[in-house]
């Protein structure tokens, strides 16, 4: 039996969504690959990448409210999010792009 993702903690229909057009497609798939991996493939899809959105992520599948990331844990989640931002995001931009990305003014591409 599969679960929708909108089941998972802090993850509502929009999320679910944005996993969807990712190839996300349960809660059982997304809790395997894990909040890196699926935020790495959110970000491929299409989504724009949002420190908020990856803790929430991450926070949800360890079943815990979402503001509940602080301190050295915070600190923690935001490298890994840069590093899969780098990767799976800003590969493609260059320097001026991410500049401009970097304060809200670069367009979504795809």
């Amino acid at each position: 039996m599969s679960s929708p993702i909108s089941s998972i903690r802090n993850l509502g229909p929009a999320f679910e969504q944005s996993c969807h057009k990712a190839g996300i497609l349960t809660a059982e798939e997304l809790r395997a690959m894990g909040p890196d991996e699926a935020y790495a493939r959110l970000l491929r899809a299409g989504t724009k990448p949002h420190f908020i959105g990856y803790y929430v992520l991450v926070m949800g599948l360890q079943g815990r409210p979402w503001n509940d990331c602080k301190g050295d844990e915070k600190k923690a989640l935001r490298q890994r999010f840069d590093a899969i931002k780098a990767e799976a995001f800003d590969k493609n931009l260059s320097e001026f792009e991410r500049i401009l990305d970097s304060i809200g003014v670069i367009e979504k591409r795809r």
